[in-house]
């Protein structure tokens, strides 16, 4: 009543006498207000907005000069001559294989949805593969933990929109009728005919052109960089002629022709623009056979493009149409209506990550890290991408394209070239990509747990850590710097020590069996070490030890934004709390369990409806500040002051600043999780695509926590595809002092890699909630602690 108005924020609201309150309520979401003090009043949000809205004729300006692709004359689109190359040789020459077809592309095209996978990567990165790869894999996507939240992109759907303009942008200063003067997308992902129709446009001041992004083959390296800087001063032209959309188009491969990989094609034409001051001025579309993954085009458009043509993928889909190779009655058009829903779906997915709900927002936004190319490429092409480890540079990306080109278009064309590569990328296959897991190295793992045969698991040791043979890690590029007189062993820490700083990973109890996740908390509480419950809950029948002593009860129960049976009972059986930021898995995601594996003693314990399918929110995107995390850890210290407060991330450029809020957040425990561990299900996209490898994340984190005296302060666990003993000596001399192992874990127990657990087909019963599969499970609790002691045995050899 005495005309001051107060402001407050979760810290509290100043002590005010309620008979002088004229007015209280709260800002809600989307809503405003304005305190005029010229007026001496306060415009509420219906009045803000209705003046705003009537300030210009905005929806005249619109009708007269915004053009929407659907209203566009039709264009006949034929296939043209210069595609007359058969379809085989173009999926060769754009690296396609056989496994993306049948695990990728084809539940895409039957669901609508992106591919799911489970149990995490263990192929070697990109840089380190010793096959041809897609310029796609040397990124990985970045996330939001902790400083600002992830988007909830499937309840948080209003707020989202695949729509956006394509054309010049004008100063966002003025207001004028030619601001409208665009091109409307209602999605990113245009088919051919709707490609057609955007080529043909030249009206209201919107004009097209397309240039081609291909290089001769005959010409020698560097061909590939000559072909660049002639698109990129092409481009430029294109711009200062008038031209508002260019399409970068790879269209026209064949025998003397391979096509600069379409990323870094509109990265570069994005980045040279920029340079020239002309990058508002015109819309960039992408026509390229490469694309056909969800990481492929949230590159593309992260990197400039205002939409995406993947036309080889829909000749593929017709030609699977006709070989019979599509499901049921499903056919070509329904196919691919399904692909664009599940590439747009997924995008948005990539980019809610971020907190990002826009496709508009995105474009160009380069929410990314490079992992594997080096700063001349980077600087060049890339510019800005943050980037801490060398690399390949344009010669080998050149070299990569030359061998893709020539397996399509080589002179020999034997039976064999004539078929797509096996890929295995996704699954081992013989004679595909090199898997740390396979069946060498598994027999081996699973001999020497059994059998309690240290012997046996060096022999698994050495496969793993012989890096000379696959180079696949980081860590595998390191070497350690030997004293000259090792120290006697009996002066290192015992294993009975060492094996309490094991912990086995967030497994939950519906992505693994009952059986299996018992075994777990069985072997881990007889030794000292901690299983974890994973975001699924856990029964309370377990808090109480077993007649013969064995407690089945889990010592780190974990707190996500699923909350699956967190009550008090939960939180006060626990020794650590484990608050899950984010999953290696799948950073800036939820959880993700199908609802096949929810039967009724798995709906019991989370409190939900069974066969009904659970995907969680991305955990905790309701905290938006150190500060938040700051009172949940308050909270869960109050609720069980005995147990240790765990907070889990994911590494990521960055993480080490995240870890130092941690810290002085009050948090007894930092976990840095890599990219590569496991998951009962998880997209695709997120399973080889986001994150990164725990060795940056750790030592940023640590070198972080150093320079700001925190280290002391806080213990530092990582995960993340652990499997050695050398592996743990590098995550200690990196900072690390508790080691997480959850993949490897399983593998004790019986788990032999079939990648079907989102699938609920486990044949060895580990990993499915199917009755009778479950019968199967054969692990015993003495099989992981066979392997706990080889692991400690090992690192004090090291040490």
């Amino acid at each position: 009543k005495d005309n001051l108005i107060v402001l407050a924020s979760e810290a509290g609201v100043l002590p005010i006498e309620p008979e002088n309150v004229l007015y209280r309520g709260r800002l809600r979401p989307g809503h405003m207000m304005l305190i005029d003090p010229v007026e001496g009043r306060i415009l509420d949000d219906e009045e803000i907005k209705q003046e705003l809205a009537a300030s210009q004729p905005y929806a005249q300006w619109l009708a007269d000069n915004e053009v929407r692709v659907n209203d566009l004359p039709s264009a006949d689109y034929a296939v043209r001559k210069e595609d007359a190359n058969t379809l085989i040789q173009r999926q060769q020459t754009f690296g396609y294989t056989r496994e993306e077809l049948s695990m990728i592309l084809q539940p895409m095209l039957e669901t609508g949805g992106e591919a799911t996978g489970s149990m995490g990567t263990d192929t070697p990165l990109a840089v380190l593969s010793d096959r041809p790869q897609l310029v796609f894999n040397y990124f990985k996507q970045l996330f939001a933990q902790v400083t600002n939240p992830p988007l909830d992109a499937i309840r948080e759907e209003l707020v989202t929109a695949l729509e956006a303009p394509l054309g010049a942008q004008r100063n966002l200063l003025d207001e004028t009728p030619a601001h409208a003067r665009q091109l409307k997308l209602s999605h990113p992902v245009l088919t051919n005919e709707e490609l057609e129709r955007v080529r043909c446009v030249d009206q209201r001041g919107l004009r097209t052109t397309t240039l081609k992004t291909l290089f001769s083959v005959g010409a020698g390296c560097p061909g590939m960089e000559h072909a660049l800087q002639e698109l990129c001063i092409q481009a430029a032209e294109a711009v200062r002629d008038g031209y508002s959309v260019v399409i970068l188009s790879d269209r026209g491969v064949d025998a003397g022709h391979a096509p600069i990989p379409s990323l870094l094609a509109c990265s570069a034409v994005h980045h040279h623009l920029i340079r020239q001051g002309l990058r508002t001025r015109v819309g960039l579309v992408v026509e390229s056979g490469e694309p056909r993954e969800v990481m492929h085009f949230a590159l593309l458009i992260g990197y400039g493009a205002g939409a995406v043509n993947p036309y080889l993928v829909f000749e593929t889909i017709q030609d699977m149409e006709r070989q019979g190779a599509l499901q049921g009655a499903l056919d070509a058009k329904t196919a691919q209506k399904n692909f664009i829903k599940a590439i747009e779906k997924g995008v948005l997915k990539v980019a809610s990550k971020m907190g990002i709900s826009t496709i508009y927002s995105y474009r160009g936004a380069q929410i990314f890290e490079a992992l594997g190319l080096n700063q001349e490429t980077i600087e060049k092409y890339f510019t800005w991408t943050p980037s801490r480890i060398g690399g390949i540079g344009l010669e080998v990306i050149e070299e990569e394209a030359r061998q893709r080109h020539a397996r399509g278009f080589g002179a020999a064309q034997v039976d064999a070239s004539l078929d797509l590569d096996i890929g295995g990328n996704y699954q081992w296959r013989r004679g595909g990509e090199y898997h740390m897991y396979n069946p060498e190295t598994i027999a081996r793992l699973q001999i020497a747990s059994r059998t309690n045969d240290y012997k046996v698991y060096r022999e698994f040791a050495d496969l793993i850590d012989r890096q000379d043979r696959q180079l696949c890690t980081l860590r595998g590029l390191l070497e350690f710097r030997w004293c000259e007189t090792p120290l006697p062993l009996e002066e290192v820490e015992p294993a009975s020590e060492i094996v309490r700083r094991f912990a086995t990973g967030a497994i939950s109890l519906g992505a693994i069996s009952r059986e299996a996740h018992e075994t777990l908390a069985i072997a881990t509480n007889r030794i000292g070490a901690r299983s974890n419950t994973g975001e699924g809950g856990e029964d309370y029948h377990r808090f109480k030890p077993g007649p013969n002593g064995d407690s089945r009860s889990s010592a780190v129960k974990q707190v996500a934004s699923g909350r699956f049976g967190v009550t008090t009972n939960y939180l006060v059986n626990a020794r650590d709390l484990q608050i899950k930021m984010a999953q290696g898995s799948k950073p800036g995601e939820g959880g993700q369990l199908p609802g096949h594996k929810v039967d009724d003693y798995i709906g019991w314990i989370r409190h939900t409806t069974p066969g009904v399918e659970l995907i969680s929110p991305p955990p905790h995107h309701d905290i938006y500040s150190i500060e938040d995390l700051a009172q949940l850890i308050h909270d869960l210290k109050n609720v069980n002051p005995e147990a240790r407060i765990h907070v889990k991330l994911v590494a990521e450029v960055g993480v080490g600043t995240i870890a130092a809020g941690v810290s002085k957040a009050h948090a007894d425990v930092v976990l840095i999780s890599g990219d590569s561990g496991g998951s009962g299900a998880s997209p695709e996209s997120s399973i080889k695509y986001a994150g990164l490898p725990w060795e940056l994340g750790l030592a940023e984190t640590q070198q972080v926590l150093v320079m700001n005296d925190l280290r002391s302060r806080i213990v530092v666990q990582t995960d993340g595809q652990l499997k050695t003993g050398r592996d743990l000596a590098v995550a200690c001399l990196l900072g690390a002092e508790e080691f997480g192992l959850a993949t490897v874990a399983l593998i004790t127990l019986g788990c032999i890699m079939l990648r079907k657990c989102h699938l609920n087909t486990c044949s060895v019963g580990v990993a499915t909630q199917d009755p009778e599969l479950r019968k199967r499970f054969a692990g015993q609790p003495e099989y992981l602690i066979n392997y706990y002691f080889f692991l400690a045995e090992h690192l004090r050899e090291i040490m």
